[in-house]
């Protein structure tokens, strides 16, 4: 009953940005040449690089789903012997530390097995992790009360881990993308900010977290959306910024593509950006409200009207300063007026075309407004 709630909840929170960019082709855009190596990790020390968080799960992180006997039996297995699947992981070049693209389930259950902690139950429940379901020999028993020889039987169990590198193409890093889509497409799907989350971690990424909690943004959208759809419009306005002139289809590659290239920006460069994006928030949200980004009253955010009007005039006020927000209202409703700019902002919003000639007609009107 919960995880349907929680599916009607997610899809209002989606609802509230109409993006049909989301329909883009997902198929990889190039061929890679991955290479891969197997490693096999002693339970024991699993949980100690998960401890001192030389292994990550990625921060979004996918509620636990897995019920108390599912768990305690994947325990059981390893105590009797019995092969279990292995775990995907990738490395961040930059720190040398492992990520999860797949398994961390199962890598949760140890973690929390061994700290003697229940995982499927609330945050702050005290409930012991005690095996259910399982063994009569090793039924109600903890971590810390299996006998000596079971728990160095299951300190030494093996799982095997397959470790991903892409080799080619080597300006393009964006495969563990596509990897982890596809092998987290079961149940609740993973959106593309989630993803991004989890492979371009970096300043970028921990920049957009922050700006989402900005007050006027915060107005203009309501809640934090789960999804991280709201993140992603803040990673567009920012790709859109400083790259839009060069923008090739798909959004979803161009944003890959901007958060790979810019998850470690020079300082001066995050901090100037991250200013204009608080700057032209605060104008729309003190001159045409929350209503800004959406082609009436009452409708969803539209996402190509947000990255094109939200560009236009933070160039305006990157190049030539701020404007009157009586003119920004007024070069707002010029826009959502014009039949032109209409039809960029509801067909094919991702096309090349779409993309161009929108912010051509957003920043030009903002640039010669007075």
């Amino acid at each position: 009953m919960a995880s349907q709630l929680e599916d009607v909840s997610d899809l209002k929170e989606e609802s509230q940005i109409d993006d049909d960019a989301e329909s883009d082709d997902s198929v990889p855009p190039l061929r890679y040449d991955i290479s891969n190596y197997g490693a096999d990790f002693d339970v024991e020390g699993l949980v100690r690089r998960l401890d001192r968080e030389d292994i990550l799960i990625p921060g979004w992180q996918r509620n636990y789903v897995w019920t108390h006997r599912l768990a305690s039996g994947f325990i059981e297995s390893l105590l009797l012997g019995l092969p279990v699947p292995g775990v995907f992981l990738g490395r961040y070049e930059d720190s040398g530390k492992l990520f999860v693209i797949d398994g961390q389930q199962r890598l949760r259950t140890l973690q929390y097995f061994y700290k003697g902690i229940r995982p499927d139950l609330p945050a702050g429940n005290t409930s012991e992790f005690k095996l259910l379901g399982v063994q009569a020999r090793f039924e109600g028993l903890a971590y810390q009360s299996l006998d000596d020889k079971d728990r160095r039987i299951l300190d030494d169990s093996l799982i095997h881990a397959t470790v991903v590198r892409q080799e080619s193409p080597p300006e393009n890093d964006t495969s563990i993308y596509h990897i982890f889509q596809r092998l987290n497409n079961g149940g609740r799907s993973v959106t593309p900010q989630e993803i991004r989350r989890a492979v371009f971690h970096g300043p970028l990424i921990d920049r957009i977290e922050s700006l989402n909690s900005y007050g006027d943004w915060r107005k203009m959208l309501g809640n934090p959306n789960r999804r991280l759809k709201d993140q992603e419009m803040i990673l567009r306005f920012m790709a859109m910024l400083h790259e839009g002139d060069n923008y090739k289809s798909s959004m979803s590659r161009f944003l890959n593509e901007f958060t790979l290239t810019n998850r470690n920006p020079d300082k001066d460069w995050l901090k100037d950006t991250s200013e204009l994006f608080k700057v032209t928030i605060s104008a729309f949200a003190h001159s045409v409200g929350q209503d800004s980004f959406r082609l009436s009253k009452g409708r969803a955010i539209n996402a190509a009207v947000f990255d094109s009007m939200s560009v236009g005039l933070a160039r305006r006020i990157r190049d030539l300063g701020e404007l009157s927000p009586k003119t920004v209202r007024e070069v707002h409703d010029t826009l959502i007026g014009d039949e032109g700019y209409l039809q960029y902002v509801t067909q094919s919003t991702s096309l090349a075309v779409s993309v161009e000639k929108r912010l051509k007609l957003a920043s030009i009107a903002f640039k010669n407004a007075e």
